[in-house]
């Protein structure tokens, strides 16, 4: 009857140390991952409203880091103001960055609870007039 319990206490140690191996072992998510996410989450979510294009400037590569292209941009929810930016270096197949100029129109998506996460492109969506 002892050794009964041993196999028992065995398999559910090796159950256990399996879990946490599994649960330890899965990486976590990078920065432009955790972007895509938020991009399709909020082209779901997001109300849309009226804003403008500010300026498109282009980020150096510096200390390790990737080269940026950053679309900034303003918009007002319930009579506040937002000025944003979103990168869209990773999106430049769905836009021309060049016709993007000083006071270009624009549709913003944001999120309803938080007006000041938001976006103008992403994968399914463009919020440019062009």
């Amino acid at each position: 009857m002892n050794s009964f319990n041993a196999y028992w206490l065995f398999a559910a140690g090796l159950a256990v140390a399996v879990s946490a191996y599994a649960l330890l072992r899965r990486r976590s998510k990078g920065p432009v991952e955790l972007e895509r996410e938020r991009r399709i989450w909020l082209d779901g979510i997001g109300r849309i409203t009226d804003g403008t294009v500010i300026d498109v400037q282009e980020m150096e590569p510096t200390d390790g880091h990737h080269a940026a292209v950053l679309l900034i941009y303003k918009y007002d929810v319930a009579g506040v103001s937002y000025e944003c930016s979103q990168d869209v270096t990773y999106l430049r197949q769905w836009i021309n960055l060049h016709s993007c100029r000083l006071g270009l129109p624009t549709s913003v998506k944001y999120d309803p609870h938080n007006p000041g996460n938001s976006l103008v492109v992403s994968e399914n969506w463009m919020g440019l007039r062009q």
